[in-house]
């Protein structure tokens, strides 16, 4: 009887079934990576918005509080972005003709509000209240990062599943005292961990915060 297969053949199998073990391998490898990716997360990115706004110029060379501008932070499910009426509050007397904020002017003057380009931004079906994180004392930087260096602004931190869950984990070590969760450096903290070690461990005690139930998937998805 003639043999069906060559020689080769079972060689060549082999080679195929490695080379298609390779390429599942390749493809989950690059998918994982673009995942991670910035061009996902957009870590980083700026967004166009409709007058370009310096945090690093109001923040910290000015001094500004961010419950100024953003009124909601500590009241309400969104921090809220300011309303022209305030940024006329100083601009109606300071920098009035420049043509930088042209478009300020005359939003305020015919009342149509600007529309700005949310930059930390959690995806439509995940529910997030900002102020039981703010009044629990989750720091300003733990989610927008050094937003007061900032002089465009750039999104700092992934808003992904596992990134909010690293949190809602162990919430201890993120937690501040809730009256100066606007500081931006907490390098003095972070310097001497020991002094504040008890901190969190004992906040997450107070407000009895249950990290089993944060990490329950109708905490986020309702």
């Amino acid at each position: 009887m003639a043999q069906i297969f060559t020689a080769s053949a079972d060689t060549r199998l082999r080679a195929f079934f490695l080379i298609m073990l390779l390429v599942v391998l390749g493809v989950a490898a690059f998918a994982g990576g673009l995942a991670d990716s910035t061009y996902v997360t957009m870590v980083g990115w700026f967004r166009d918005q409709p007058v370009p706004f310096s945090h690093q110029h109001h923040v910290q060379g000015l001094g500004i509080d961010c419950r100024y501008c953003h009124t909601g932070v500590e009241t309400s499910a969104q921090a809220g972005l300011p309303a022209t009426h305030v940024c006329m509050t100083c601009h109606s007397q300071v920098w009035t003709g420049a043509p930088l904020l042209a478009l300020v002017r005359q939003s305020f003057a015919s009342g149509t509000p600007l529309e700005w380009n949310r930059v930390a931004k959690v995806p439509d079906y995940v529910y997030f209240n900002h102020s039981i994180h703010v009044t629990r004392g989750v720091p300003c930087v733990e989610c927008h990062g050094r937003i007061d260096e900032m002089p465009l602004t750039a999104r700092a931190q992934p808003f992904q599943m596992q990134w909010c869950l690293s949190c809602h984990r162990d919430p201890a070590p993120h937690l501040r005292p809730p009256e100066q969760v606007t500081q931006m450096d907490w390098s003095d903290w972070e310097r001497d961990p020991q002094a504040h070690k008890d901190y969190g461990a004992l906040m997450v005690q107070a407000y009895g915060i249950e990290p089993d139930k944060l990490v329950q998937c109708n905490t986020c998805h309702r």
